[in-house]
């Protein structure tokens, strides 16, 4: 599965990382994750009864979850997990899809996104979570849906989390300029072609960015 400037992210890249595959930084034992994990879990609020009742009144993807304006920041959305030792993602090893290490600790995770819907850099929060999510990966199951696919650091916690329907706050949105510099040279690949696609028809002014 698959940074526009936040005030926090020229930081981040001093936040210890968590990442159990190819790595040899570890910021949590096995037993802090997991009790972590199973906190989160209890401390999870479900979205609230105003955003639902919107929600119901939006257009769906083919998850059945609303499709939502570029712009608004609060959200019902579909959350699946993803880990970097499944067999699809093995030949990244723990590379995101910007080049860089895939974040999981107590203050920054990586999340893995259509960057048409949520462009690289954008960051947001998950309603009763106290992290950051950053978009910095892609997949080519979220092509085409507001899924986000949150990184775990392994199959445990990804299988903990499954699939959950969450409220979300964007804090900050990425970049789409940058989101179709990366995708530009990756067109051989159906989702990739797919997203800067969208991107192009939501913003025809990067199309001379998008064909360099």
């Amino acid at each position: 599965m698959r940074f526009t400037k936040f005030l926090a992210l020229t930081s981040l890249a001093v936040v210890p990382l968590l990442v159990s595959c190819g790595s040899s930084i570890k910021t949590l034992s096995k037993s802090d994750i997991k009790f972590n994990q199973s906190r989160e879990f209890v401390s999870l609020a479900p979205p609230s009864a105003a955003l639902l009742s919107a929600a119901a009144k939006k257009p769906k993807d083919k998850h059945s979850m609303p499709i939502y304006t570029f712009g608004e920041r609060n959200r019902v959305v579909r959350t699946t997990a993803y880990t970097c030792s499944e067999d699809d993602h093995l030949i990244y090893g723990s590379k995101n899809a910007t080049g860089t290490n895939l974040r999981f600790s107590e203050k920054v995770r990586s999340v893995a996104a259509d960057w048409s819907f949520y462009p690289v850099g954008t960051v947001f929060r998950i309603k009763g979570m106290s992290q950051l999510f950053v978009v910095d990966d892609y997949g080519s199951a979220l092509a085409g849906t507001g899924t986000l696919d949150l990184y775990q650091p392994c199959k445990n916690t990804m299988n903990g989390w499954g699939r959950r329907n969450v409220e979300i706050s964007v804090v900050q949105w990425g970049s789409f300029k940058r989101s179709a510099e990366i995708l530009r040279s990756r067109t051989a690949f159906p989702h990739c072609r797919q997203m800067l696609a969208n991107i192009t028809r939501q913003r025809p002014d990067l199309a001379s960015v998008a064909s360099r």
